[in-house]
């Protein structure tokens, strides 16, 4: 949402719904070409400029350097991080903003000799001024190396974790095939999700507004700095102060009060932990911390923001609350917020003890062992998960239903079209076949990865073409909210719950069988927001597509080689947990591994298991988006009731574990006073730097980490003090149940 928005609807209390209105919807291609000149979504109106100028050169020599180094360095530092503790994810204004003055360096040294002159061979090196375009290429380069390579969680799970074989030709070819497979889904669905004015997606009006201030000409304000003046002078504040949460006072990244003032006291820490409990009252002072799994607060439409608020304290402070203290599952027996498999009476579970000599799971054994329980709020973010994907169905349908239905019927039909896609109909398509020979080749090579190495990867042929379907199935309603929300609920429940049905027993074939149906949902989302802000710079669709392909095929070598040299070459990591590469999501990964693959849903939340009526959720959150969209019917002059979005309320912590109380509070009272008072009372400030300090932060925060890893991360140069004792709530960990005895806590009697 932009600053003129604000500005112009001032006098409203709420924001304005981030759709087409009715008035708007009601126009027809006979409108006088005035009404036509701008996007009829307001915050890309007054985002995105209307003209263009196709001759301004696009694959220049500047561009495939600076693009090709920018997804270099994001794929290293973002697998870097990836097994920290708080992992962060730098993204990829970042880079945006960094090749702004090595771009123009380049436009003003190189040479300007044109070679071949007179041949079809013919090309320069510096075809003349850093331009706009070529920036935007490069963005897309970066935003290849700023994505999460979901399927590295596999090798890591199998190598670290289960200590199994799995080779790198393997593990390669099982990363690229699910990062392309995507590319297909997004080439079906661009009419969808990238031609409506409606599908305006949030988080390119970032991108789009940093380009302009990166390129438009810009005079020191008296009293004042400019853009580039504030970046500069906020990252330098990043990159110094993070030697404190980083090395030196480490204890801000999450500061639980409640826990310094009653030190011997359970339940007091259990409330206050920022990082194994409730987390109230905490709070972090490290920008690690707050958009570790939320992403940027600074770059959340306040709407969203308020949904996953609003979610995120109905789980935690709420349903948590109520099913710990009521015992539900035995959830006294083990911590109030934990991510660990556990025994009947609180132990820790022995997976490998379950596990026969063929990697698959030993039933006798496991009947010895007995029952896995895991802890209530990690079976409720389970059945939370399952809500959120039947609330998106439903959502979708409900809001959006006939908008589908009629963008469907008027995809072959001359319609309506907005300025933007206007203006790129006078570049050459991707062409459909494109999209579906990348398709079909990887489906073919994917069924033949997992055929030939069955043994490391154990998912059959079937197994592949299933995840294809549901990957296919959901693009479009998570696409859609995505879209309009910025925010986007995840597959992988569903993923694993089928195929633990279908294929019990078999963990490798349960991740692979995640990826391939989760992961390329995500990438032909990341495949087609990248396409709308091409669509938004006018960029050619081809050399878009191309720059998606090649900087996708990068990312995806250097953060596996990245993976594997950090694997190789860190004791003790993932599995250590007093140093700083505990590596959380894929203890996540693993955990999920166990319940959905090793031992199957049946077991855990089927007839077999503990938690059957944790499936209940799955008909609220059918019902929930109902409930909403009757209001709406009902009281339609509240414009308000319209901002709730369901799929998002109900989905807000779905990154919880590894996710953790600190990382939500803070994230929440950022984006509080960015998206809402800055946003609201101080305008024209938010207007000229809200984005440059989220990029800003980003980077002094990436280039300091990366420093103290190399300095003093590789000699193991610590300082032993009070102030990095990590949270500082020993007790927030332990069990409340009578005669439960764990080390380190009191036993209740």
């Amino acid at each position: 949402m932009t600053e003129s928005s604000r500005e112009e609807e001032h006098n409203q209390d709420e924001i304005t719904a981030p759709l087409i209105s009715r008035d708007e919807e009601g126009q027809t291609s006979s409108s006088p070409p005035e009404e036509e000149e701008n996007s009829p979504v307001k915050q890309v109106a007054l985002t995105v400029p209307t003209g263009d100028d196709p001759s301004l050169p696009v694959l220049t020599f500047r561009m495939w350097v600076l693009g090709t180094l920018s997804c270099v360095l994001l794929s290293f530092l973002n697998q870097f991080f990836w097994y920290r503790t708080e992992p962060l994810s730098i993204t990829a204004i970042s880079a945006q903003i960094a090749v702004v003055p090595l771009g123009q360096l380049m436009a003003s040294n190189i040479t300007t000799r044109v070679f071949f002159k007179g041949t079809r061979w013919e090309f320069t090196l510096n075809p003349g001024p850093f331009n706009v375009k070529e920036h935007v290429l490069i963005t897309i380069f970066a935003n290849s190396g700023a994505g999460t390579v979901y399927a590295i969680h596999i090798v890591t799970v199998v190598k670290v974790f289960y200590k199994q074989h799995i080779t790198f030709f393997v593990s390669l070819l099982v990363i690229l095939t699910t990062q392309v497979l995507g590319f297909g889904w997004a080439g079906i669905f661009r009419r969808y999700l990238v031609e409506p004015a409606a599908m305006w997606w949030p988080a390119n009006l970032v991108q789009v507004s940093l380009f302009r201030a990166l390129h438009e000409k810009e005079e020191r304000p008296k009293g004042g700095v400019t853009r580039t003046q504030f970046f500069l002078i906020a990252f330098m504040c990043s990159f110094a102060y993070y030697v404190f949460p980083g090395y030196l006072f480490t204890m801000l990244t999450s500061l639980s009060w409640i826990c310094w003032i009653f030190p011997s006291s359970v339940l007091a820490q259990q409330i206050g932990s920022g990082l194994y409990g409730l987390g109230l009252g905490a709070v972090g002072l490290d920008w690690s911390t707050i958009s570790s799994y939320l992403g940027s607060p600074l770059a959340s439409p306040w709407f969203a923001t308020a949904n996953v608020a609003a979610g995120f304290v109905f789980v935690m402070y709420v349903l948590t609350p109520i099913c710990y203290w009521l015992d539900i599952y035995k959830a006294k027996t083990f911590p109030i917020f934990s991510d660990e498999l556990f025994t009947e009476d609180g132990q820790e579970y022995d997976i490998t003890a379950i596990i026969d000599s063929n990697f698959h799971l030993n039933i006798t054994a496991y009947e010895e062992e007995g029952p896995l329980y895991i802890s209530t709020f990690f079976a409720m973010t389970y059945g939370v998960g399952f809500a959120a994907l039947t609330a998106t169905i439903v959502h979708v349908a409900l809001f959006h239903g006939r908008e589908i239905w009629e963008q469907s019927k008027s995809s072959f039909k001359e319609k309506r079209m907005d300025i933007h896609t206007r203006l790129m109909q006078r570049y050459n398509p991707v062409p459909e076949w494109w999209f579906v020979a990348i398709l079909l080749t990887n489906i073919a090579l994917t069924i033949f990865t997992c055929e030939y190495y069955n043994e490391q990867l154990q998912l059959p042929w079937w197994g592949v073409l299933l995840a294809c379907a549901i990957a296919i199935l959901f693009t479009l309603p998570i696409g859609i909210i995505t879209a309009i929300t910025n925010q986007t609920p995840g597959l992988n429940i569903i993923t694993e719950y089928i195929i633990g049905y279908i294929y019990p027993g078999y963990p490798v074939a349960n991740m692979c069988f995640k990826v391939y149906g989760y992961i390329s949902m995500t990438q032909a989302i990341t495949f087609l927001q990248d396409f709308k802000l091409g669509h938004y710079m006018k960029i050619p669709p081809r050399t878009m597509f191309m720059a998606q392909v090649v900087g996708t095929l990068i990312a995806a070598l250097v953060y596996l080689c990245t993976a594997w040299w950090l694997m190789e070459t860190i004791p003790g990591i993932c599995t250590d947990t007093t140093s700083v590469w505990t590596c959380p999501m894929d203890t996540v990964f693993y955990d999920a591994s166990v319940l959905w693959g090793l031992i199957g849903p049946r077991r855990i939340f089927g007839d077999l298991g503990t938690y059957a009526a944790v499936n209940w959720f799955f008909l609220a959150g059918a019902i929930a988006p109902v409930l909403v969209w009757l209001a709406a019917k009902a009281f339609p002059q509240q414009e308000w009731i319209r901002l709730i979005n369901m799929p998002v309320l109900i989905g807000a912590t779905g990154s919880m574990p590894p996710a953790t109380a600190v990382n939500y509070t803070s994230w929440i009272i950022l984006g509080f006073l960015s998206g809402f008072v800055v946003y609201r009372y101080r305008p024209d400030w938010w207007r000229r730097h809200n984005y440059v300090l989220s990029g800003a932060l980003d980077a002094g925060l990436a280039f300091m980490g990366v420093l103290l890893y190399f300095t003093v991360g590789l000699e193991e140069i610590s300082v032993d003090w009070w102030g990095n004792d990590l949270d500082g709530c020993p007790l927030a960990e332990c069990p409340t149940a009578v005669g439960v005895i764990v080390a380190g806590c009191p036993v209740y009697t």
